[in-house]
C-alpha cells in the first residue's frame, strides 16, 4: 500500500511538471525583430505674446490705509489701461494682492504694507507699453515674452511634420542597416514642448526708470524653440 502511495505521488508530481510546461509554451510568443527608436522636430520662432506685470507698494500704520491706497492706485491705472484693452491684441487683468503686518523686534505690530498687481497682455507690443507708460500709479515691475496660442499651435504643427519625416526616415535606414527590406509601424507616441529662454530686452530696474513722457517703453522679443518628440517601435521585416 505503501509502494502504490509513492507511485500515485510521482504520478502526480510528473502530470503537474507536464501540465506547468505546457502552460509556458503555450503562452503569447514575444515579438521578434522589434526596434524602439525617437526622432525630433525643431522650429525656432518669435515670441509674439507680451506679459507686462506692473506693480505697486503701499506701507501706513493701518491696514485699512493701505487697502484703500492700493485699491485707488489699482482703480486709477485700471481705468487708463482699459482704453487701449481690445481682446487678443491687450488684456487687462489684476494680479497678485497682498497685505501683511510690519512688526518690531519685540513682535508687535507697528504697521501694515501690500502691494497689487496689473497685467497687461497681448500680441500689440506698441499698444501694451503705451498704456504702461501712461499709467502714473504703478511701475513696471517685470516683462517677459511667450508665443501665443496660434503661434503655438502653427509652430507645433511644423515641428510634428519635421518629428514624423524624421522618424520615418530612421526607421527605415535602420531597418536597411540590419538587413531588413522594409518596416511596419507597431506604437507611436508624440509629445511637444517649448524650450529655450525667455528673454525680455528691458528689465525691471531699467522699465521703473521711465515716465509717461518716455511712452512707448521700449520692449524686443526674443526668440524660442518649440520642440516635437515622435518615439515609439517598429516590426522590422
Amino acid at each position: 500500500m505503501v509502494l502504490n502511495a509513492i507511485k500515485l505521488i510521482a504520478a502526480c508530481a510528473a502530470l503537474a511538471g507536464a501540465s506547468a510546461v505546457f502552460a509556458q509554451n503555450s503562452g503569447p510568443a514575444q515579438p521578434q525583430n522589434v526596434l524602439q527608436l525617437s526622432a525630433n522636430g525643431t522650429v525656432e520662432v518669435q515670441q509674439d505674446l507680451l506679459n507686462m506685470t506692473l506693480v505697486t507698494t503701499r506701507d501706513a500704520t493701518d491696514a485699512a490705509t493701505v487697502q484703500n491706497q492700493l485699491r485707488t492706485a489699482i482703480d486709477a491705472a485700471l481705468a487708463e489701461a482699459k482704453k487701449d484693452a481690445q481682446p487678443g491684441q491687450m488684456d487687462v487683468r489684476t494680479g497678485n494682492f497682498s497685505l501683511s503686518p510690519r512688526y518690531t523686534r519685540d513682535g508687535k505690530i507697528n504697521g501694515w504694507q501690500g502691494s497689487a498687481e496689473l497685467v497687461l497682455e497681448g500680441r500689440d507690443f506698441p499698444r501694451i507699453t503705451r498704456a504702461a507708460g501712461r499709467i502714473t500709479t504703478l511701475s513696471v515691475g517685470n516683462v517677459g515674452f511667450a508665443l501665443s496660442r496660434e503661434q503655438r499651435l502653427k509652430s507645433e504643427g511644423e515641428a510634428q511634420t519635421q518629428a514624423i519625416e524624421n522618424f520615418k526616415r530612421k526607421a527605415a535606414e535602420l531597418a536597411k542597416d540590419f538587413g531588413f527590406g522594409s518596416y511596419t509601424l507597431r506604437e507611436v507616441s508624440v509629445n511637444a514642448n517649448e524650450g529655450g529662454p525667455i528673454r525680455p530686452r528691458m528689465m525691471a530696474a531699467e522699465a521703473k526708470s521711465f515716465s509717461a513722457a518716455d511712452a512707448p517703453i521700449p520692449v524686443e522679443a526674443g526668440k524660442t524653440t518649440v520642440v516635437v518628440n515622435v518615439s515609439g517601435s517598429v516590426q522590422l521585416k
